[in-house]
């Protein structure tokens, strides 16, 4: 697939507050921008918000989670960073 050019006009600050914003995710602001309208174009829908929103994937995922968490099922329980560490490593070798 060959590259295109796509330009738009915006004012100076909105550009640098782009490029920095980018920049703390760890991609250039071309990155960036061919995310959003990738993620625009999968989605059929644009999300302008700093909060986190869990997608309805995440939010059934979350809702099994809680009620397993009160059964209290499926819930590993540990007493120290060690005993944490080697059922995470158990589980790993499985």
């Amino acid at each position: 697939m060959s590259n295109v050019l796509l330009s738009i006009k915006t004012d100076e600050k909105t550009k640098q507050d782009l490029r920095e914003f980018a920049a703390e995710l760890g991609v250039s602001s071309t990155a960036f921008v061919n995310m959003v309208i990738k993620q625009a174009l999968r989605d059929r829908r644009i999300v302008l918000s700093t909060s986190l929103e869990p997608t309805p994937y995440l939010e059934e995922i979350m809702r099994g989670a809680e009620a397993d968490y009160r059964a209290d099922r499926d819930i590993t329980h540990t007493k120290s960073k060690k005993e944490t560490l080697a059922h995470l490593d158990s589980l790993m070798s499985k």
